[in-house]
């Protein structure tokens, strides 16, 4: 039986989910309704889980940011935890690799947490239990992967930028952490190759995909007044992956 979050457990808070339109974002959005806040799925996409608050948001464009937390801020007084869901993943060799496409998954994966950090900052909160930012970020920060020159690194700045925003925004209350997944099974997952989700999932010590749900876990916790003194961390939830090769004994 999936294990729940207390009911009422962020009753009165208000978090921002970008990306929270399906896949890991939707779960995280989901658990965060589950566990009583008020819910703003931030996504181009118009669809949203059901119960959640939806705007508009290209975390691409600062204008866009702009005025997507400025509505909400208007709405409910204030904001009180972004998760930073928000990416892309094309799977492109370096030698077919387009300045367009590297440009692209960058502006998605990096100048979007950025913006959505900075202007988080700038925006005043309301809840008592503190002011928190999750970054997604992925395994393949600390993963090469062929054909994602692009998106792995541009997950590794994501890690750094998520270290660097915990340092500058102490003096604010605010803490920064990432939750780094695994091979989650989301709609997505689908158009992966059998032999490569074969080949992973049987490389790591728990030999099955994840679920959102387990990634949203791994967030509430890390919105949670109980993880006040943790900032600056990258929460691994990928099966032991990055633990390393399940191999026999020696």
């Amino acid at each position: 039986m999936t294990e729940k979050p207390p009911p009422g457990r962020f009753s009165g808070a208000v978090v921002m989910v970008t990306g929270g339109a399906q896949g890991i974002g939707r779960g995280i959005a989901e658990a965060f309704h589950a566990a009583g806040a008020t819910v703003v799925v931030a996504d181009l996409d118009a669809a949203h889980p059901a119960r959640a608050e939806a705007v508009r948001l290209d975390v691409r464009d600062p204008a866009s940011v702009t005025a997507a937390f400025e509505q909400i801020t208007s709405r409910y007084g204030g904001l009180d935890t972004l998760v930073n869901c928000a990416g892309i993943y094309p799977n492109t060799s370096l030698l077919d690799l387009s300045l367009a496409e590297w440009d692209e998954v960058y502006a998605v994966n990096v100048r979007g947490v950025m913006l959505t950090s900075q202007a988080f900052a700038r925006a005043s909160g309301r809840w008592a239990g503190g002011r928190r930012i999750v970054n997604v970020s992925s395994g393949a920060a600390r993963s090469a992967r062929v054909g994602a020159a692009h998106y792995c690194s541009s997950k590794a700045a994501v890690e750094m930028l998520t270290k660097v925003l915990a340092l500058e925004l102490a003096p604010s209350g605010i803490t920064v952490n990432a939750v780094a997944p695994g091979l989650i099974e989301v709609p997505a997952t689908a158009a992966l190759t059998p032999e490569y989700v074969a080949t992973l999932v049987a490389g790591q010590p728990v030999h099955r995909m994840g679920t959102p749900a387990e990634i949203a876990r791994a967030c509430l916790f890390l919105a949670d007044p109980d993880s006040s003194f943790v900032t600056g961390s990258v929460f691994d939830v990928d099966g032991g992956f990055l633990a390393g090769t399940t191999l026999p004994p020696s």
